[in-house]
């Protein structure tokens, strides 16, 4: 069986000096050079107010230090969670650096502007998709998607693609992030840093 670097060695001790945008930066650094696909992917849970709760893999399409990025048509089972109980939590597991990041926080929209420039970056087909798709919601038969996707085409064309309405992005502002790294024989390392006012406390946390 071959190993990894990190599951020769360990990964070194976290540094519970760093800024925890700064250490996340440079883990996704690391996995942008090892992750085989989709390093920005990332798990996204959400709950209705009543408690229920429910997760996807999604994709990371933002961050500094005002929070990470995300988007999806609004009126999607997560877009509705989202409007109705702000608050998520963020997964990133790397399997090839065996380290994940846990993020909790609340939920802002993006800006409009924001949107448009996002929205705008896609594909051309992404973007018809997005108009012609109802996330989320039953659909009697994959045929009805696709002549519901080549009317939106002949109807748009792939210039001038308008962002719809119900399409947006949402913004996790952490108010706390714990890192975890692998270490030989399940020793592992992690620190939670916390958010108080502008400043993060950081505390060291048993494997």
């Amino acid at each position: 069986m071959n190993h990894t670097p990190a599951q020769q060695t360990g990964n070194p001790l976290l540094d519970l000096t760093a800024n925890p945008f700064t250490l996340f930066a440079a883990w996704m650094s690391d996995a942008e050079k090892s992750e085989p696909n989709d390093p920005n992917a990332m798990a996204v849970a959400t709950s209705t107010p009543d408690g229920h709760p429910s997760v996807r893999m999604l994709l990371l399409k933002g961050v500094d230090e005002r929070g990470f990025v995300f988007y999806t048509n609004m009126e999607s089972r997560k877009g509705g969670e989202l409007l109705a109980n702000p608050h998520a939590a963020l997964l990133f597991h790397w399997k090839s650096l065996r380290r994940q990041i846990r993020i909790e926080g609340a939920v802002v929209p993006v800006s409009p502007q924001e949107a448009d420039a996002y929205f705008a970056s896609r594909s051309p087909k992404s973007r018809l998709g997005a108009i012609a798709s109802d996330q989320s919601r039953p659909l009697a038969s994959r045929e009805l998607f696709e002549e519901r996707l080549r009317e939106t085409e002949e109807r748009y064309g792939e210039e001038n693609i308008p962002r719809p309405a119900n399409w947006s992005g949402f913004r996790v502002v952490p108010d706390a992030m714990e890192f975890w790294q692998d270490r030989p024989f399940r020793l592992h390392d992690r620190a939670i840093w916390k958010r108080s006012g502008t400043e993060w406390n950081v505390t060291r946390l048993y494997p």
